[in-house]
């Protein structure tokens, strides 16, 4: 049995777009971990002991950041949090 025209159009959509990405893929996740980790660095400047300038504009962050924050500091090279105050 012959594909149909439609199946054929999403094997050739899912090629272009494995192509098409695949040179830039690892270069766009570098970047989207490194604009993370400064986002999580300037949430949490406070914990680590440096005064947040930003602290106004980032409060309403926290509880979304909260769950992440202990991937992220693992993923700093930091097995437990320094801080003693702070649970992750």
């Amino acid at each position: 049995m012959s594909p149909s025209l439609r199946e054929l159009f999403e094997r050739f959509e899912e090629f272009n777009r494995q192509y098409m990405t695949s040179r830039w893929r690892s270069g766009l996740q570098r970047e989207a971990a490194r604009q993370e980790d400064v986002l999580m660095a300037m949430l949490f400047l406070e914990a680590l002991g440096v005064e947040n300038p930003t602290v106004y504009y980032t409060l309403e962050l926290y509880p979304e950041f909260v769950e992440s924050f202990h991937r992220w500091h693992r993923r700093m090279g930091q097995d437990t949090f320094p801080e003693p105050g702070f649970c992750c």
